[in-house]
This record gives structure tokens, sequence and C-alpha cells, in this order.
């Protein structure tokens, strides 16, 4: 009996083991909204961080700034006084100043001798006075060294903590631009082999609405300060005058763009790749070379003897 009710209870283990478990519901738009609203505050959050972070570095930079002039102000005093208190000692090593006992013993006239002795004190209270001058440049000065230090100090943790917060408010705007693409996809038929059914222009730029979704979401996520040009009615063999690509452009007169416009055009052209399936891109061209969705990967293109033509100065992406 022990040993059925054993086997019962195995094989009821392994059945509910066998049962497939069930993968969690893709994300609704409602809640990619409400995890893009708690990141946008977290992005928030952060650049404010951030900014505070900048404020304590700019004023850590006015201290540290201050107290190495201060450093310097107290370096030339105390350079000047231990000069000075040098050349007095030494002078009284030589016998460049009358020793007190000299003077009380070398004449024995009351008025000479009392004279004599004003000079003396006189000579100890100067003494007195640059020993005492001395010490207090000498403390400023270790005071001064003291505070550039803890400054310096306070400069080199602001800049740290400046860069990691950077960086944080970097990745998470990244995340939330993510999650504002992921809320949309090209509108259109798709076929089983992953292509897309042409669509017709429509609108007073002449372009499809996979085409304009597209123009659209780079326009928000790049900021393209050069311009976009889409639709253009001369019949070139291309998607232009099809109203089914656009070119993001990087500078203006056929000029090579700077580093920082090529940087955005290789963040633009990524992220075309990147999203090309979901949003119906067929092709990218950027500097003289071409990605095909069906081929997955940049070739060379030929040279066509500039830099638009080329395609140096701007992003081409075609949709299906």
């Amino acid at each position: 009996m022990a040993v059925w009710r054993a086997v019962t209870t195995l094989a009821a283990v392994l059945l509910v083991t066998a049962v497939p478990a069930q993968a969690e519901p893709k994300p609704t738009v409602k809640r990619l909204k409400k995890e893009l609203s708690a990141l946008q505050k977290d992005a928030d959050k952060l650049i404010t961080d951030y900014y505070a972070g900048r404020i304590a570095h700019q004023k850590a930079e006015k201290a540290e700034k201050a107290a190495r002039e201060k450093l310097a102000a107290a370096q030339e005093v105390y350079d000047s006084h231990s000069t000075s208190l040098r050349a007095m000692a030494v002078a009284q090593y030589v016998g460049g100043e009358p020793s007190q006992p000299a003077m009380l013993t070398g004449n024995r006239d009351p008025s000479a001798l009392l004279d004599r002795m004003a000079l003396a004190q006189h000579l100890i209270d100067v003494q007195d006075a640059r020993v005492r001058g001395y010490a207090e440049v000498r403390n400023a000065h270790r005071q001064a060294s003291a505070e550039a230090e803890a400054r310096a100090k306070d400069l080199r943790r602001t800049v740290e903590d400046l860069g990691e917060r950077r960086e944080k408010a970097e990745k998470q705007i990244e995340k939330v631009k993510d999650r504002i693409d992921l809320l949309y996809t090209a509108p259109g038929i798709r076929r089983p082999d992953g292509t897309w059914v042409p669509q017709l222009p429509d609108g007073p730029d002449n372009i499809t609405p996979r085409m304009r979704l597209v123009r659209n979401l780079i326009g928000d996520r790049f900021e393209v300060p050069y311009g976009i040009g889409c639709y253009r009615p001369i019949q070139d063999g291309g998607e232009h005058p099809l109203g089914r690509a656009c070119d993001f452009m990087l500078s203006r007169g056929g000029a090579m763009p700077s580093a920082a416009e090529l940087q955005r055009g290789d963040q633009i052209a990524a992220w075309a790749v990147k999203n090309a399936k979901r949003l119906g891109i067929m092709y990218v061209i950027y500097r003289q070379r071409i990605w095909h969705v069906g081929t997955g990967s940049w070739r060379t293109m030929s040279d066509r003897g500039g830099t638009t033509a080329n395609h140096y100065d701007h992003p081409h992406i075609s949709v299906y």
C-alpha cells in the first residue's frame, strides 16, 4: 500500500512539472505608458540631481581657485619674512647687532648706559615682533595649504559624482526613449516573409503614413537641426518621389558635418537598423554605405563624387 502511495505521488509530481509554464503576456500600451511615466519621473529627478551637482561643482571650483590664490599670497609673505628673519639671525651671530651684555658693560656713563639699554630693548622688541609676525605668516601659510588641499579634494569628489549622475540620467533617458519607440508599430499590412505592402503617399507632405511615423520618431528623438527632406518630384529611380524616403540633414550646403553631427548621424542610422523590422524600414544609407533589411549588414557603395551624393552629410532612410 505504501509503495502504491509513493508511486501515485511521484506520478502526480511528474504530471505537474510536465505542464509548460505560461509565458508572461506582452505589455499593453497602457502598461507601457505607465512604465514610461515612471521612467520619466526618475529621469527628471536624475536631471535635477545632475544640475545640482553642476552647481556644487562650480562652487567647488571657485572655492578651490580662491584657496590657491590665498595660498600663493601667504607663500609670498612667508618667504619674505623667512628671508628677513634669517638675515637678522646672521647679523646677530657675526656681531652686526650688539648683544645686550656688551651694551651694558661697554660704557659706565649712566646716560649712555640708559641709551644702550633702550636700544637693546628696542632691538629685542623688533626681534620679538618679527618672530611673532613670522609665526602668524607661518600659521596662515599652513592654514591656506590645508584649505587648498581640502578644496581640491571637494572638487575631485564633485567631478566624480557629477559624472556618475550624468551617466545615470543619460541611461534613464535612453530607457524613456526606447519605451516611446515601443509604443508605435508601422501602419499597414505586413507579409508573411517580413516585408510590407507598399502604401500610397497622402497629406500635404506627400509621404506615406509609414514614412511619416519614422520621420516623426527620429525628429522627436534626435532633434535634427538642419532639417528633414522627404518628398521631391524628381524621378531618379529612388523612393523620394514615391513618398517613401527621407534625408536627415547634418549640415548645410554640402559641407562636411562636424564631429558631433556625424555622431548624430551614426545614432540615427543605428536606431533605424535596430527598429527596421518593427517600423517597416527597407534600407539605410549613410557614409557611402548601405544597410538593407534583407541582408542585415552594411556594405560599401561606389563613390558618387561628393559629400551629399555619398551621404556623408545625411542618413537616408527608405521604407517599404
